[in-house]
């Protein structure tokens, strides 16, 4: 006799179907997969060519090695963001949202299930781009490559660029409305954050921001004006996308709800 080989059952069941569909939507709809593509790109490619082209004349990089290492994390989390936006705005202006829960009834399996798959794409770019990243500016401009600074710096940005996807597609189920998720969402990370992060005054406020923190983690040396440690600034973006994520969750429960 043979023993059968179990398959999953009941909730457990229901969660695979939810988390295949999403899958499927993801290889099936181009403006979906493409965009994490397109953020390893200009994580990797940038770092690379500026690494090339500036990494022995400009000692902002060569002081401080993640500075250089992480330039196309710069743009790339751009392309990230909008991926994070997409996973589930789409379906919000399209009004396919309504089509899905027909599909998955139970809204917090199927918002669960979108946030399981960006945390998994986040997590894949987040280690390829980051080891593509090292690799290619450690070619170009050799540096310190050595010490617990370069462990910490490469884990954290293997996790920033999770926690970017997952807080994007809390926002966006927050806002219910693709265009303004990416009215708000992609010029505070791409542009505002980072200018208000160079603004004495403002300073103070704008490194609690999600972005400005968990970027924190990836930089080798000690910043005398942020009030947090390396690790802290992870931990304030993490609690920054639990934030996103619960609002999300309270915002899909009451889609259709009377």
């Amino acid at each position: 006799m043979t023993t059968p080989t179990p398959t999953p059952t009941g909730n457990a069941s229901h969660v695979l179907q939810a988390l295949r569909a999403e899958r499927i939507k993801l290889t099936t709809l181009r403006s979906l997969w493409i965009t994490p593509l397109l953020a390893l790109l200009l994580t990797a490619g940038v770092t690379t060519a500026v690494g090339a082209a500036l990494g022995g004349k400009d000692h902002d990089i060569t002081d401080d090695p993640s500075v250089g290492v992480f330039y196309g994390l710069n743009f790339g989390q751009a392309a990230l963001t909008c991926f994070g936006i997409l996973l589930i705005g789409q379906e919000f202006n399209t009004r396919m949202i309504n089509v899905s829960l027909t599909a998955v009834p139970r809204r917090g399996r199927l918002y669960g299930a979108k946030l399981a798959l960006g945390a998994l794409v986040g997590l894949a770019v987040g280690a390829v781009g980051t080891a593509g990243a090292f690799a290619g500016y450690a070619t170009t401009a050799p540096g310190a490559w050595d010490g617990p600074a370069l462990v910490r710096s490469a884990v954290a940005g293997v996790l920033y660029q999770a926690l970017l996807v997952v807080f994007c597609v809390g926002a966006t189920a927050l806002l219910g409305n693709l265009t303004a998720a990416m009215g708000l969402l992609v010029p505070t990370v791409f542009l505002l954050s980072p200018l208000l992060g160079g603004v004495p005054g403002v300073r103070r406020v704008v490194q609690f921001l999600p972005d400005r923190a968990g970027q924190y983690a990836l930089r080798y040396a000690d910043d005398p004006q942020v009030v947090y440690g390396h690790w802290t600034g992870l931990l304030i973006m993490a609690l920054w996308t639990a934030l996103a994520a619960y609002g999300g969750l309270r915002a899909m429960r009451r889609i259709g709800a009377k």
